[in-house]
């Protein structure tokens, strides 16, 4: 494939470390060459089989306005930008584009959301739920994506948000807990990224399951699918 990446941050990297060693062409588009969005023209895209977007809160939704608008499949790894999910659903199905979208890209993590949904059930019996996430100072947005969605699918569960503690310190990669507390016991489910590959891995093979789709997917959904 022919893959465009935006971010050369520590994930947006080794996603081209990981892309190229998966056999693909790697281009790089840098922030001063796409200022809101318009270094993503019809012509700079042209031959791009999907476009990988780890920047940040501030640009992504330019960057994504322009792949929809070019019908460019896209993976976002970017968060902080879901009040704008609804709006965003609705242009990629408008279009006819692809957008696949994930707080984590981890397979890891996404099982880790699966044990999250069976133990939520503990809420329904005394159990008292508590949200910690730990990443490193530079990490802009807070609580992390990853937290939010840890948070929304214990609500589906037990109708009710537990709260979420954020810590911002040194270079931890990053941490998440759910705690599930009653007056008998407790219950500690933990997420340790030992290193960022897990997020970049998945990202690309992302990339490749998108590839000759069209709609709107969340990886949490789609993650088994995915192929070796």
């Amino acid at each position: 494939m022919n893959l465009l990446l935006l971010g050369k941050g520590k994930t947006g990297s080794l996603v081209e470390e990981v892309a190229r060693e998966r056999g693909h062409d790697v281009q790089l588009l840098a922030s001063a060459e796409n200022p809101q969005g318009t270094g993503l023209t019809a012509e700079r895209l042209r031959g791009v089989d999907g476009v990988i977007d780890f920047t940040n809160p501030e640009v992504v939704l330019d960057n994504m306005r322009a792949c929809i608008r070019n019908r460019t499949p896209m993976v976002v790894g970017t968060t902080g930008w879901y009040d704008h999910l609804p709006e965003i659903e609705r242009q990629v199905q408008s279009a006819g584009a692809a957008l696949l979208y994930g707080s984590n890209f981890s397979v890891g993590v996404n099982v880790f959301f699966e044990i999250a949904a069976a133990a939520a059930i503990g809420i329904s019996h005394g159990y008292a739920a508590q949200i910690v996430e730990r990443h490193h100072a530079q990490k802009k947005d807070a609580p992390s994506g990853t937290a939010v969605s840890i948070q929304n699918i214990v609500s589906e569960v037990a109708n009710l948000k537990p709260e979420i503690t954020s810590v911002r310190e040194g270079d931890i990669v990053g941490t998440h807990v759910l705690l599930l507390d009653s007056q008998n016991d407790t219950m500690m489910l933990v997420h340790d990224a030992k290193n960022r590959r897990g997020f970049a891995e998945g990202a690309v093979r992302a990339a490749e399951w998108l590839k000759g789709k069209s709609g709107f997917y969340e990886f949490r959904k789609i993650f088994l699918e995915l192929g070796k």
